[in-house]
């Protein structure tokens, strides 16, 4: 698929349902062990969070083509909903907005830079994202200063960290020549 493409192709619909899945497993993990994270160390919870970069990421990589990060976020959180069905929502809601998010740093470059920086310059965007929100949802201001920091360090690094183990994977693929065109 060109950046000037309508369609999909299979072998590209294909990868990104099986970057889903894998993703989806994670997500899917992710969604019960946050209740865990929540009420024993709530200041990890952005960097548990961070894991739903990985599909956008991965597809991202190995395809390097418009609009994978967004599909193969949508089949991570039908996969990831299928085993923590309580976060459906929450799945879906995430992906559309990280997904979103990778497509259009990846749509501001017109989909024509794929060095390492562009990704981490989402990685930061979802991370500020991440803060945001989660620190509405475990009430940082209740916590010690020291738990704030740590909180909103881990909330930015945690995508970001996400993102090179993802970049990692999508390069490993693209090198076994699954991103072959």
């Amino acid at each position: 698929m060109s950046a000037r493409s309508t369609t999909v192709s299979t072998r590209v619909l294909l990868v990104c349902a099986a970057i889903g899945v894998a993703a989806g497993l994670v997500g899917g993990i992710a969604g019960w062990v946050t209740p865990v994270v929540l009420a024993s160390a709530p200041i990890v919870y952005g960097f548990v969070l961070g894991a739903h970069v990985i599909p956008g990421i991965i597809a991202q990589e190995t395809l390097r083509l418009p609009w994978v990060a967004l599909l193969s976020h949508v089949l991570a959180a039908l996969v990831g909903s299928a085993m923590a069905p309580q976060w459906a929502g929450r799945f879906l809601g995430t992906a559309l907005l990280f997904g979103g998010i990778q497509e259009g740093v990846a749509a501001l470059t017109r989909y024509k830079v794929w060095r390492a920086w562009r990704f981490f310059i989402s990685a930061v965007i979802i991370g500020v994202v991440v803060a945001v929100v989660v620190a509405l949802v475990v009430n940082l201001a209740s916590m010690p200063i020291w738990a704030q920091v740590a909180y909103l360090i881990l909330a930015v690094l945690g995508p970001v960290a996400w993102t090179a183990i993802a970049l990692a994977i999508g390069a490993q693929l693209r090198h076994a020549g699954i991103g072959r065109r």
